[in-house]
């Protein structure tokens, strides 16, 4: 097993070397104000039998979980995924991936959505066939915690008395995002935990040991420095191998990078919404400041990307009008994948949904410059539910993510950056040198729980009144079909009572 832990602090916050203290096998860090991600590399004789046997079906493996509540990005830790649950899969050719569903209902609750992957995940579009680390098959669910997760760890991966393993696994209850990443060519299992601050202080006093002689601890404490290119970002600070190092040592490196902020103090933030009342046709509304709409670079476009669960579905067919995408101050539908039928309900839907890419149109430059906001709105659509009490439904829709694709320099090769992230659901409809420049959500514009899922609720057939309704039609039916055959009877005997006078009558003509 091999760790890495990463402490990247702002430029602002005060650090010095006498913060860190190296004793033999330990490390201590004291009052120290950053993020932190921690990434753990398992190879396969570390992992249980049954997460092995699943992933020998696999020729890839991504998981991509994000906390519903907003934080503080900081480089390199800036791309984003929607809240909840994303995989993304790739089965090995002419194998059976029968194994992976009830894996994902283990480790991360029974709630999952997952037969299989023929029948759950959707296939992924990958428009640009350069970009060779995209998967092919999509999943999300809308998993609120990692609760799960945290006990499968604890009793199938942790020993009964290292407390230092159960007491990692805890950590990830308050991590902001969680990566578990496999491919068939290294054959290990590599799992990256990030939180943008110490969750108990917001100051992190830490030791850190390297319990197990053979175990790989690298520890960085690190600050972004100025670099000399656009396209990269430089890491200044200290490095230690904790159990082989005297000292920490002092670094300094750059490396080009594919995921950038979009710049803060222009308050690149957006907030998303439905327009109320919502109805059955629901509108969600994107808004801006004015001064974000600047692009970072000459070559750039605004997209969101969203993940609708299988309850909300866009109408490709309205969507490919340039006249109504403009009035909704929307440019292009870039990609549509997964369920788009426009007329099934919800309860015959087995695949989890639907995933969009649009490209946001952008106000001119003298829009830019002055306050106020800029808005976009993308129509969806309700799919018909199953009855609940009092008639409401409720169901919970993740907010989108938003950034500026940017064209890099063909010559950069973003695969040396130690902190890539890969596998997002939208980074794979670009080419493999474009740039990311992420928005952060606005912290202060977030739902009553402050959390970043708008919760809808949807007109259905009111269960408490359901048995009535249903023994009223039948009344109704019975009651219409009595009716119609009186008439008919009625109708056969006047015709028969005409028929016999009009035979009467010329008989008596003769």
């Amino acid at each position: 097993m091999r760790e890495r832990i990463t402490f990247v602090h702002g430029a602002d916050d005060a650090f010095d070397a006498s913060q860190l203290r190296l004793d033999n096998d330990t490390l201590h860090v004291k009052s120290l104000k950053a993020a932190r991600e921690d990434r753990i590399t398992f190879s396969f004789p570390e992992l249980p039998r049954e997460l092995y046997r699943a992933l020998r079906q696999s020729h890839e493996l991504h998981l991509r979980w994000a906390s519903s509540m907003p934080y503080t990005s900081v480089s390199p830790f800036v791309s984003r995924v929607p809240p909840g649950l994303h995989i993304f899969y790739t089965p090995l050719r002419n194998r059976s991936a029968d194994l992976l569903c009830p894996l994902l209902r283990k480790v991360f609750g029974d709630d999952l959505k997952c037969q299989s992957p023929e029948d759950t995940f959707t296939r992924l579009p990958v428009i640009s066939e350069r970009f060779a680390s995209s998967a092919t098959l999509q999943y999300y669910s809308m998993l609120p915690s990692l609760g799960d997760l945290i006990i499968y760890i604890q009793q199938k991966i942790c020993a009964h008395e290292d407390r230092a393993c159960h007491a990692s696994a805890a950590s990830l209850d308050s991590a902001h995002y969680l990566d578990i990443d496999y491919d068939a060519i290294s054959q290990a299992l590599v799992l990256n935990a990030f939180r943008s601050q110490s969750p108990s202080s917001r100051i992190w006093n830490e030791k850190i040991q390297n319990l197990r002689g053979s175990t790989n601890l690298e520890v960085g404490v690190l600050a972004n420095e100025v670099p000399t290119k656009p396209e990269e970002l430089s890491l200044g600070g200290f490095l230690t191998v904790v159990g082989e190092d005297e000292k920490p040592n002092p670094t300094f490196f750059s490396f080009p990078s594919r995921h950038h902020p979009a710049s803060k103090p222009s308050g690149s933030t957006y907030r998303a919404s439905f327009s109320t009342p919502t109805g059955l046709h629901p509108t969600l509304s994107i808004v801006f400041p004015s001064r974000a709409m600047s692009p970072p670079l000459d070559m750039c476009a605004l997209h969101a990307y969203l993940t609708l669960p299988s309850f909300l579905f866009p109408d490709k067919y309205q969507l490919s009008s340039p006249l109504f995408l403009a009035s909704k101050n929307l440019r292009s539908v870039r990609s549509i994948s997964g369920e788009s039928d426009l007329e099934a309900p919800d309860w015959i839907i087995k695949k989890w949904g639907s995933a969009m890419l649009i490209e946001i149109n952008t106000p001119p430059l003298s829009h830019v410059s002055k306050p106020g906001s800029w808005h976009a709105e993308v129509p969806l659509h309700l799919r018909y539910l199953g009855p609940a009490v009092r008639g409401v439904a409720h169901a919970d829709f993740p907010w989108p993510v938003l950034f500026w694709a940017c064209t890099a320099e063909e010559g950069n090769k973003m695969s040396v950056n130690p902190f890539d992230r890969v596998n997002l659901g939208y980074d794979g409809l670009f080419g493999a040198k474009t740039m990311f420049y992420h928005l952060d959500p606005n912290m202060h514009a977030t739902t009553g729980n402050g959390s970043l899922i708008e919760r809808l609720n949807i007109p259905v057939l009111n269960a408490e009144l359901s048995s009535l309704i249903e023994t009223g039609t039948v009344v109704i039916v019975i009651i219409g079909f009595l009716w119609v055959s009186f008439r008919l009877m009625m109708a056969g005997r006047s015709t028969k009572t005409s028929g016999n006078v009009t035979i009467g009558s010329e008989r008596k003509a003769q």
